[in-house]
């Protein structure tokens, strides 16, 4: 086919949807409202997804979390709440490996579940409730990162004599004290009073708003929360090695440490779990695999209803200009000019739809951008690629019969259609 025809087939193509706009117009409508679907959703979760990066990345990349079962992404087994517990005397084992920096075993007084901790606390005539209490070591601002706003962290001696002192967590000093610093108030925990040393600055939230629920925390000495919580037994250890590029040898270290420590057989699988913030990051893609099903579900519904009417539109298009596509014929058009020519009709038409879609989503896009600040959500480059790709093929797919039926027309019969 020479270039010239090409250009002429376009030609034609374009002209015949200017002369129909308002049919062309409503046309569209399904294909537009499919691409726009598929591009608010997609910047939704780009910005969640932008979030979650970031807060993986301030909780540290070089933490590792050592508990005896993995509690992201699936419910423990009975085999694993029954597995031996973690000890003490595991993370004082642990601090001797090398290129670990730090190792803090804490016990928490929490709902995993619901993220809740269970214990109300007072100070004065204020009290909030829902409060975790955990007991951690002097090393827990170095291997978590916290920095403290106010006072100081406990020392060795404190913990090892069972002091009754406290750090409080960013929200529940500004709950308990809201006029004046907390550094030296007393607050009745369970009945017993504590002397507040300290008060970690705000923790990451994942969301960028709200409260992040650790923050309404009240930090204990270790050996102080075992006196309370003697029933608590689920240490969990948090290690801090020096450079990330040690990542992997200080996870094998751990590894075989914890097994020698727990009497495995070579043969027999780990009764513990050895994992970190990235974690979190392969939770939260297989939610988004399951959102992006959805969201490819329900923009398919719009494209389908598109397509068909594309290819309803196109057929009735075939029928009107019959007599066209004789007059084109009998001057020397082909069969793969008439098929050229319909084809990009096709494939214009829903082109079309798919930029119309993609501005009305780069639009609300940015609505919601401004509207829910905290959900930073943002177009995606690959998926406005992608989308218009789609359009386009829908064009192709749902618009080659109607061509092809155009292009198959008998010259003398089409002539002859009134």
């Amino acid at each position: 086919m020479k270039f010239a025809d090409t250009q002429e087939s376009i030609k034609l193509a374009f002209d015949t949807l200017r002369k129909n706009k308002l049919r062309s117009g409503l046309t569209i409508l399904g294909i537009s409202i499919g691409i726009c679907t598929v591009i608010l959703i997609s910047s939704a979760i780009n910005g969640l997804n932008t979030n979650i990066d970031d807060f993986v990345k301030r909780l540290g990349t070089n933490a590792l979390w050592v508990f005896h079962f993995e509690p992201f992404g699936q419910r423990p087994t009975t085999e694993e709440l029954n597995r031996k517990r973690l000890t003490y005397d595991d993370a004082i084992a642990i601090r001797s490996l090398p290129y670990v920096a730090a190792v803090d075993p804490e016990l928490t007084d929490q709902n995993f579940q619901t993220g809740l901790g269970g214990l109300s606390v007072k100070a004065g005539s204020h009290r909030i409730s829902n409060t975790i209490v955990s007991g951690v070591t002097s090393q827990i601002t170095e291997v978590n990162d916290i920095k403290l706003t106010e006072g100081r962290i406990f020392t060795d001696s404190e913990e090892e004599r069972a002091a009754k002192v406290a750090v409080l967590g960013h929200d529940a000093a500004g709950d308990l004290f809201p006029d004046k610093s907390a550094i030296g108030q007393d607050v009745d925990v369970h009945g017993t009073i504590y002397t507040v040393i300290g008060v970690l600055d705000k923790q990451p939230q994942p969301f960028g708003s709200g409260r992040n629920q650790q923050d309404n925390s009240v930090y204990l000495p270790l050996e102080t929360f075992r006196q309370i919580h003697p029933e608590v037994k689920d240490y969990w250890l948090v290690v801090k090695y020096d450079d990330p590029k040690h990542k992997d040898a200080v996870i094998e270290e751990v590894r075989e440490l914890l097994r020698v420590r727990r009497g495995l057989r070579v043969q027999q699988d780990d009764n513990f779990a050895i994992f970190g913030p990235d974690s979190l990051s392969r939770l939260w893609n297989s939610l988004t695999g399951s959102l992006f099903l959805f969201m490819i579900a329900v923009s398919s519904v719009g494209l389908m209803v598109g397509g068909v009417g594309v290819m309803n539109i196109m057929l009735v298009s075939v029928t009107e200009r019959t007599r066209e596509i004789g007059i084109r014929k009998a001057i020397g058009a082909t069969k793969k000019n008439i098929l050229l020519q319909f084809t990009l009709e096709a494939v214009a038409l829903c082109a079309v739809g798919g930029i119309i879609g993609i501005l009305a989503g780069a639009l609300f896009t940015l609505i919601l951008h401004f509207a829910v600040p905290f959900l930073h959500a943002a177009l995606s480059t690959t998926w406005v690629v992608v989308a218009f790709c789609v359009s386009a093929l829908i064009g192709l797919v749902f618009g080659i019969y109607p061509a092809w039926k155009a292009a198959s027309l008998d010259p003398i019969e089409a002539l002859r259609y009134e």
